[in-house]
């Protein structure tokens, strides 16, 4: 692709926010795409998004914003998805565009509950998108500390390695550190199950374990990520870099963190329902603990984190003494 890509960002939460802010670091325009249109106004006369990193000021003569799905995809090269998992699929049905010979990202960090793939496996499978257009965007990276310029590393993944070093040309700045990979559905499992191990740093940490506790469950998620990625999607990786170690330890020790935050509050007494309505953002961990309990039993893959975290959230089990017996088996 000679000429300068066209990017269209899919989302209004705060990861998508934070990845225009790092494409108008490079670009001249980015199209936004997000459903409120009230949203759209208010950029367009405060120049901040007001619900999330509301800090961060746009210039609006490099954003083209529109509540028009249609309308971002035909503007666009390339697209980068930013919402919530299990709001996917009701975005894509609001979509008559073709997606043919577009170049799709994924920020999200969760599977489509609908179908149980992860996202870029669901536009491979749904839209006939080939591998080689299909690549992830993934940490460790907060969008807060992109928010407030903070030095944060991304790895952005996909077959194609010129697609891979082509975004992450346009996400590259002062403060963002971008390396490419191109084990594609490895990073992107990986940035799934790190949620789910953030949710069980959170429950202990609620139910008063300390640091002691919390290093040994860390260090027995990565080598469970590892066992996991290994049935699904099996290549020569090393489970120490960033894209997956390191995505995992922000997640799971981060204030910023949103699924140690829900786990949190599930560990102090709340339920699920009371937790979800608490927080204002979604937490991808919920979502995730589920589909990946189910390729557990798919796979067999020895998983006891998971299946503690799957036994409080989705089988009611008390979290007191799912993690009293988790705590006997990690080492």
């Amino acid at each position: 692709m000679e000429k300068t890509p066209k990017f269209a960002v899919i989302g209004g939460g705060s990861w998508a926010t934070a990845n225009v802010k790092m494409l108008c670091e490079n670009l001249d325009e980015v199209t936004w795409y997000m459903r409120s249109v009230y949203i759209i106004e208010h950029i367009r006369k405060q120049e901040h998004n007001p619900n999330y990193l509301s800090s961060v000021e746009f210039d609006n003569s490099q954003l083209y914003l529109t509540n028009d799905i249609d309308e971002a995809v035909r503007r666009a090269d390339i697209l980068i998805f930013a919402i919530p998992s299990a709001f996917l699929k009701r975005e894509l049905d609001n979509l008559t565009e073709s997606l043919d010979g577009k170049i799709i990202f994924s920020a999200i960090k969760g599977i489509v509950p609908e179908t149980s793939l992860i996202v870029g496996e669901h536009f491979h499978k749904t839209y006939n998108i080939p591998y080689e257009n299909i690549g992830v965007i993934t940490g460790p990276c907060h969008a807060e500390e992109v928010a407030l310029e903070r030095l944060s590393y991304l790895t952005i993944a996909c077959s194609d390695e010129d697609k891979a070093a082509l975004v992450a040309k346009y996400l590259s700045s002062d403060y963002i550190n971008c390396k490419t990979s191109d084990d594609i559905v490895g990073t992107e499992y990986a940035a799934m199950l790190k949620n789910i191990y953030a949710i069980a740093a959170g429950i202990a940490h609620g139910l008063g374990y300390g640091d002691n506790f919390q290093s040994v469950l860390m260090s027995n998620a990565i080598r469970e990520m590892k066992k996991f990625i290994k049935k699904v999607h099996k290549m020569k990786r090393n489970i120490n870099d960033s894209a997956y170690l390191g995505d995992l330890l922000v997640t799971g020790y981060s204030t910023f963190s949103r699924n140690r935050m829900f786990g949190n509050m599930i560990g102090k007494g709340y339920t699920v329902k009371s937790a979800q309505m608490e927080m204002s953002m979604v937490a991808e961990g919920y979502y995730a603990t589920d589909s990946a309990f189910k390729i557990v039993q798919e796979t067999g893959a020895k998983t006891p984190i998971i299946n503690a975290v799957n036994g409080i959230l989705y089988q009611g089990k008390d979290p007191k003494k799912v993690f009293k017996k988790l705590a006997e088996k990690l080492d």
